[in-house]
């Protein structure tokens, strides 16, 4: 069976906007902390570490280091961009893991049997990433702006995080920049729910979206700690 290695990184994705809502608090709690707590309690999942951007890993500490330290999640910093962290997060990888998960930290609205349907998947693939359909049309423009293009929406999808991978995967995307092979890709088709938290003005929408959500199965705690963890 496949052991995961789940890296939840706070720089942004290539693509995506350079601010992040990942320390937005939805109902008093940070969206990083939802978005961690997607991994927690899973058997599969051996090892989880949060990559925080060189700047904040004072304050991340001082403010999360209590509740990441008591679930077992480890905490590390590099940046500034979203390849240096995965570069950073290679050499970390515990050796019982053969597989490694990648999360954007401002994600937290991922449906529970999307991460069951990913898992699955890594044991078959090299690498799957979780994918939404887009509706409509797109327009290509240029560096300045300017229409190039009109292309039909049924020809691209949404790319999400997290994504899965084996090992061997994951240090061939550290060192090709920390762009992913769409050729090594499988494409799992997950929930349109599943949005990012960009700034402060998407605190209602990523809300709603949580609300949204299919509950997960709750099985009964195994043990005391268990039971506390968040």
């Amino acid at each position: 069976m496949a052991t995961f290695s789940a890296v939840v990184l706070t720089a942004p994705p290539p693509g995506e906007p350079a601010e992040s809502g990942a320390f937005v608090k939805i109902d008093g709690r940070e969206v990083l902390l939802r978005a961690v707590e997607l991994f927690l309690n899973r058997e599969n999942i051996r090892q989880i570490q949060v990559c925080f951007l060189p700047a904040d890993l004072e304050t991340a500490k001082r403010r999360y280091g209590a509740h990441l330290s008591f679930a077992g999640v480890k905490v590390f910093s590099a940046g500034p961009g979203w390849a240096e962290q995965i570069s950073a997060a290679v050499p970390r990888i515990a050796e019982l893991c053969t597989h490694v998960i990648v999360h954007d930290a401002a994600r937290a609205v991922v449906a529970y049997n999307d991460i069951d349907a990913l898992l699955e998947l890594a044991e078959k693939h090299p690498a799957v990433a979780l994918a939404a359909p887009v509706h409509g049309s797109l327009v290509e423009v240029d560096e300045g702006g300017k229409a190039v293009a009109i292309r039909p929406g049924d020809r691209y999808m949404r790319l999400l995080t997290p994504w899965a991978m084996s090992r061997a995967a994951f240090a061939g995307m550290a060192s090709g920049g920390g762009r992913p092979d769409a050729s090594q890709f499988a494409i799992l088709k997950a929930s349109p729910l599943n949005v990012r938290m960009n700034s402060p003005g998407d605190a209602a929408l990523v809300k709603a979206m949580l609300q949204l959500l299919p509950k997960p199965r709750v099985k009964p705690p195994s043990s005391p700690f268990e039971e506390a963890q968040w």
